[in-house]
């Protein structure tokens, strides 16, 4: 089994799970309030700014120069995106300068945490989930599309071929990080990979709620 097999069947519940959540399915059949959405993309702006920089140490740690190339560009790439999300929606959904909420403040301290502190190998498996289960939810939501012209344009952005290209790169970085592990090494990986998988869901949770911080 592949390492990223084994990373994967650490989290299916999880990953059920979030495929299951009302934000998922209100992006599909159009009815997930425009609010809870507002509220993800300025979370997601906040969270890409803390991620590049997260993929800007695995760039720093990386063994190889085709390692450190990559995550330099998806570094760069993810601020842009930031960027580019302001510009594209800001008409949609009005100004975009709220604070950073509880659950992306929580999910960026542990993925910056661990990036610096723990291993190349810890940094690849706590930046991982972001990038595999939005190509996973992509794909998924893809097939059926979204009535909401909005909503349809964020399901294409991450189901497409050219973000799976993306995504496959870094699998193919993360089966060669993986494969000389030792298994206490690799287990530290799998509960990194696993802990972000869960932020995935408790982001995505804190959006549709409209999450604030209770004091």
């Amino acid at each position: 089994m592949a390492p990223r097999d084994v990373l994967w069947s650490d989290i299916t519940g999880i990953y059920e799970a979030i495929l299951a959540h009302p934000f998922l399915s209100g992006l599909a059949d159009g009815t997930l309030p425009r609010e809870s959405f507002r509220h993800y993309v300025v979370q997601d702006a906040h969270y890409l700014r803390g991620y590049a920089k997260a993929l800007a140490v695995c760039a720093a740690k990386a063994p190889t120069e085709d390692a450190t190339v990559m995550f330099a560009q998806h570094a760069a790439g993810a601020i842009a995106a930031e960027r580019d999300l302001h510009a594209s929606l800001l008409d949609e959904l009005g100004t975009l300068d709220d604070p950073v909420a509880p659950a992306t403040q929580a999910y960026l301290s542990y993925l910056l945490a661990t990036a610096h502190g723990g291993s190349y190998a810890d940094a690849v498996g706590a930046v991982l989930p972001c990038y595999w289960i939005y190509a996973r939810v992509g794909e998924t939501l893809l097939e059926t599309g979204s009535p909401d012209p909005l909503y349809a344009r964020w399901i294409a952005m991450y189901g497409g071929d050219d973000y799976q290209g993306v995504v496959d790169a870094v699998l193919a970085e993360t089966d060669r990080a993986a494969g000389t592990l030792s298994e206490p090494d690799l287990a530290r990986m799998r509960r990194h990979f696993t802990t972000t998988s869960r932020y995935e869901w408790m982001f995505w949770d804190g959006a549709y709620r409209q999450e604030t911080w209770p004091v």
